[in-house]
């Protein structure tokens, strides 16, 4: 039996070191009967047991576990370490195409994913796509009772809508919603103007209260108030609202993107992590895991599965895919390292 080793040891030995050294393997994993999942945590997670991990273990056999704390960092550390933490991960488009260029991914396997069974869009070479999410602009009812901001740009407008803000710490999305708001149309945000993103920037740095990094941490801020309006996933907002927290979601605007399931490349426990994409990618896991959390479903038979009520609430209703915007990922990937050097910069100048 291999002990696991910690990843602070692997990359203190040196990725040079460690590409020759064996996979380094939890017991479970290596028996094949587990398949690790890399968790957003919280109503995310709780709707993921009960649509996906449950029936899929029931039908399989196979047990499904998680491992916290998403990012395109561990990805690639696990690659690049062969210290597989997890086997499965869900990332959106623009994280998808970075890992690809990285060569950071495994190719799709089409038998064990049962790729021929799937819709043809769902399946690219080296993901399989799981659902569309937006990320919106969302207020507290209660701090704007006479109606609140309904653009990006009157988020930046901090006098006529005086409150504390909150905003996602991700690079791509809060330059998009800077140019927005500083009047470029959604179809002319690529090539994107960096440069003049990074200037209206810094006109609403100062009055942003918190840089969220996880989903439960931005359902948290709004709800107990400690924010007044924020830019955050829909479905957590809307989890939010149905327990009673005054919340509106504005969709003018809103950033709407596709996650895609990825194993990461080298992962010994790949077939068994594709046998469980295929089981998150048919219809009805889809359509009970929206009916839970409302994500928009990839595959469209799932859509029949639901009611219209909630199809209303999601990324993939065309009424909220018209008035939003969605990035130009081909663009966006082979920059994405840059822009995050230069963010974090900003972030901490």
């Amino acid at each position: 039996m291999v002990a696991r080793m910690s990843r602070r040891r692997a990359l203190a030995l040196g990725a040079g070191a460690l590409l020759a050294a064996p996979v380094i393997l939890r017991p479970a994993r290596a028996q094949g009967r587990a398949v690790y999942v890399n968790s957003y945590g919280g109503v995310w997670e709780s709707a993921w047991r009960k649509a996906f991990f449950e029936p899929f273990t029931a039908q399989t056999g196979i047990a499904i576990k998680t491992v916290p704390g998403v990012s395109f960092a561990k990805l690639k550390a696990q690659v690049q370490t062969r210290n597989f933490e997890w086997d499965v991960v869900n990332l959106g488009d623009v994280e998808y195409g970075q890992a690809v260029l990285e060569g950071l991914l495994e190719k799709v396997d089409r038998e064990a994913a049962k790729a021929d069974q799937l819709p043809p869009h769902m399946v690219r070479d080296y993901g399989i796509t799981s659902y569309s999410l937006g990320t919106n602009l969302v207020y507290r009812k209660d701090k704007f009772p006479n109606g609140g901001p309904q653009s990006w740009a009157d988020f930046w407008d901090v006098k006529k809508f005086p409150g504390s803000r909150c905003f996602y710490d991700r690079s791509f999305s809060c330059l998009a919603f800077a140019l927005l708001a500083d009047g470029v149309p959604a179809d002319k945000l690529y090539p994107m103007d960096v440069d003049r993103a990074f200037r209206k920037m810094s006109e609403i740095k100062p009055h942003i209260k918190v840089w969220w990094r996880e989903g439960s941490q931005s359902q948290q801020l709004i709800r107990d108030g400690e924010v007044d309006m924020i830019a955050m996933w829909s479905a957590r907002a809307i989890d939010l609202i149905e327990d009673n927290v005054p919340l509106e979601i504005v969709w003018n605007g809103a950033e709407i993107y596709y996650a895609n399931l990825l194993v990461p490349k080298g992962d010994p426990n790949a077939k068994a992590a594709w046998q469980f994409c295929n089981f998150v990618a048919q219809a009805k896991p889809q359509a009970d895991f929206a009916m839970l959390l409302p994500y928009g479903p990839a595959n469209p038979d799932a859509r029949a599965l639901m009611t219209q009520a909630r199809l209303r609430q999601t990324p993939a209703w065309p009424e909220n895919e018209r008035i939003a915007f969605k990035h130009d990922a081909a663009w966006i990937a082979p920059r994405l390292a840059q822009l995050r050097e230069r963010w974090t910069q900003w972030l901490t100048t």
